[in-house]
């Protein structure tokens, strides 16, 4: 379930087609996604479930199931 709405929120800001994002992309690899995208991506996610990704966590996103996995500690779902 949360995979699928980060996958919702990645499609929308890269405007890429669905089937292109998996829980193993990369984003800057795999996704073409620059630091901009990728903050815009994280503060759009920090809207919509209501919290701040703190900077030690935000180095460490560096694939979808990064940020699903984030996200699921923190018990959002």
């Amino acid at each position: 379930m949360i995979f699928e709405q980060v996958r919702a929120i990645v499609c929308k800001q890269l405007d890429i087609p669905e089937d292109q994002v998996t829980m193993d992309s990369y984003f800057v690899d795999d996704l073409s996604c620059d630091s901009l995208d990728l903050m815009e991506m994280i503060m759009e996610f920090e809207n919509i479930y209501d919290i701040e990704v703190d900077e030690d966590s935000l180095a460490n996103i560096k694939q979808v199931k990064d940020v699903v996995a984030y996200f699921e500690e923190k018990g959002i779902k």
